[in-house]
């Protein structure tokens, strides 16, 4: 890889000037010369010299790369030119996942509470976790992807009492989560709402008791039907009943208490509950005890986020598992009151949970350092994202103000196949196109963005077919696809005959491997997201390219050389928006 390898050279000559610094290459401005570049200006102060200066004492240190073609000095940067032959040859080359790293990353995503259809909000949960999942196995690591099933929790006592209370009988015209949706919502609507907590316990009491399991699992596996409409993949099921079960959550309290910071207080408003002590950990708070068990034995949701933590990382062992019976995912297993234990052991967690849940997420971490492993604690990893409002409203599951995933890619399908129709109506599979182009516009619109940033989910930007969106980078493989539909077989290449366009091209190229391990690094999607619009741009540019008001990059007419260089520049930008799109966990359609 280009970049890495030309700051791998620039690190070597810093340490030669006493700085051990890793800066980072990008790619030089067009109005400058060279292909890539290095700001130097931070190493002022720390080198008490001008960054011209810095810039030329590295040129002569450096010991480059071989398809360096140049250095060259500019102000306070060092950019570099790269060989042209080299640089094609790069582009050109296939672009296959990288090497395998040593340990497992297991990345929790999805973890919908059983009780309701899955909405907007949820989507961008899936989306940065299948993407991330992909995108960190192409880059080398061995992923594991869980799906956590809160059986116990009070949202699906809710529901199952709800359709109990209200003697709804499923019919079948709607799909199951939908109806069992409409249960929850109209009991929160009730104005005896507050008279049926009593009855309500009972039901979750009987949750906590794994009576019910049948009932939920009815729940998830119609939420599961929109998941895999989704295209998200999942290897394992965790319900928390099993968590319970297997005594997980007591052990994992005796581990903390085993630490000065957990102890149970004997006066004031905790006392005889179990608490946790953050402040060594989480500094600022205001209040830095964390219940952890009330005074009437009660775990909390943090004592159960911590054991489940310590069975990810291997404190705790002994969850049975087997295969889980369902029409979508085949290898899935799931936890289960009996089966054969397992223990991820992971050395690093992902959990991709909104950034209201930082301050739990954070005490998971503080839990590990607890049982005397700071090293898990550095590897538990919160993928913290921000809110998607609803055509600029927040949205409510209990209110019923929401969207459901179910009708967005409804929406969206049906948006797409109109568009398909208006201007290829004579597309061999239309319906098929629609799903391909709907599932692109939705995931591509939850992983754009920096995950920390709110979207606001609006129909007309998430659903359109140009600017930067999914569909834009679609039809540009689709065009890609078509110019080598059309070509068929071509033979060797001259690279000779490549003019200032195709080394544009082929610099646009370079950066995909760049672009995963960035994502990879940074554990978000929104790197690798970006790099397929400006890729697609870049391939829009070379497409529509003029001199003299005629076409200045004609691929089948090229002369010969020049043709098969430009096809297999074209096969390449093919291949690699169809790769980078997958890792999106977005399809290519070759028409559209």
């Amino acid at each position: 890889m280009v970049r890495r390898a030309l700051e791998e050279a620039i690190q070597t000559a810093l340490k030669e000037l006493g700085l051990d610094l890793r800066l980072k290459v990008a790619r030089a401005p067009k109005d400058k010369p060279g292909d890539y570049g290095v700001p130097l200006f931070a190493l002022a102060k720390e080198l008490r010299k001008p960054p011209q200066a810095i810039a030329e004492e590295l040129k002569a240190r450096l010991d480059l790369p071989p398809f360096v073609e140049e250095v060259i000095p500019v102000g306070g940067y060092l950019n570099f030119r790269i060989r042209t032959e080299d640089l094609l040859k790069e582009a050109l080359r296939p672009k296959g996942p990288l090497p395998k790293r040593e340990g497992l990353v297991l990345l929790e995503h999805t973890s919908v509470n059983p009780n309701k259809e899955l909405h907007v909000g949820h989507l961008r949960n899936i989306a940065l976790g299948d993407s991330l999942a992909r995108i960190l196995a192409f880059a080398g690591r061995e992923v594991l992807v869980l799906n956590y099933i809160d059986d116990t929790g009070r949202q699906a006592a809710e529901t199952l009492f709800a359709l109990r209370h209200y003697g709804l009988a499923w019919d079948g015209k709607e799909k199951y989560d939908h109806f069992a949706g409409r249960a929850y919502v109209r009991l929160h609507q009730d104005p005896d709402y507050e008279k049926l907590q009593g009855e309500i316990e009972e039901v979750l009491h009987a949750l906590e008791r794994g009576e019910l399991r049948e009932e939920v699992n009815r729940i998830l596996l119609a939420q599961m039907a929109t998941m895999k409409a989704l295209n998200a993949h999942y290897d394992l099921l965790v319900w928390e009943s099993d968590i319970v079960r297997a005594g997980l959550l007591g052990q994992a309290l005796e581990i903390l208490e085993r630490s000065p910071h957990v102890f149970r207080p004997t006066e004031g408003k905790y006392t005889g509950a179990l608490v946790m002590d953050a402040s060594p950990f989480i500094p600022g708070l205001e209040d830095p005890y964390f219940v952890l068990v009330r005074s009437g034995g009660a775990a909390t949701y943090y004592a159960k986020d911590i054991a489940f933590q310590f069975w990810k990382m291997g404190l705790l062992q002994g969850l049975p598992f087997r295969s889980y019976e369902n029409p979508y995912y085949p290898a899935l297993r799931t936890s289960a009151p009996e089966g054969e234990p397992y223990t991820p052991a992971a050395k690093e967690t992902v959990n991709v949970i909104d950034v209201r849940q930082s301050h739990p997420q954070a005490l998971v971490r503080a839990a590990l350092a607890l049982a005397g492993r700071p090293d898990l604690a550095e590897g538990a990893f919160h993928l913290a994202y921000e809110t998607v409002l609803l055509e600029g409203k927040q949205m409510s599951g209990r209110k019923g103000l929401s969207v459901s995933v179910d009708e967005v890619l409804e929406e969206a399908e049906r948006r797409a196949l109109k568009v398909i129709e208006e201007k290829n109506p004579g597309h061999p599979a239309k319906e098929e196109a629609a799903r391909m182009v709907a599932l692109g516009a939705i995931r591509f619109a939850m992983v754009k963005t920096e995950p920390k940033k709110q979207i606001d989910f609006r129909y007309a930007e998430a659903l359109s077919f140009e600017g930067d969106t999914g569909p834009y980078v679609q039809y540009a493989h689709a065009r890609a696809h078509s110019i080598l539909r059309k070509a068929g077989e071509w033979g060797g290449a001259d690279l000779a005959q490549a003019t200032p366009y195709e080394r544009e091209l082929a610099l646009a190229l370079l950066d995909f491997e760049e672009a995963v391990l960035e994502a990879a690094e940074e554990k978000t999607p929104h790197p690798l997201a970006q790099y397929l619009l400006d890729l697609a741009a870049s391939w829009n540019a070379y497409y529509h390219a003029k001199e003299g008001g005629q076409a200045a990059t004609p691929v089948l007419t090229a002369p010969p050389g020049l043709r098969e260089l430009r096809l297999s520049l074209v096969r390449s930008l093919q291949e690699t928006l169809r790769g980078g799109l997958s890792l999106l966990g977005i399809p290519a359609p070759e028409v559209m």
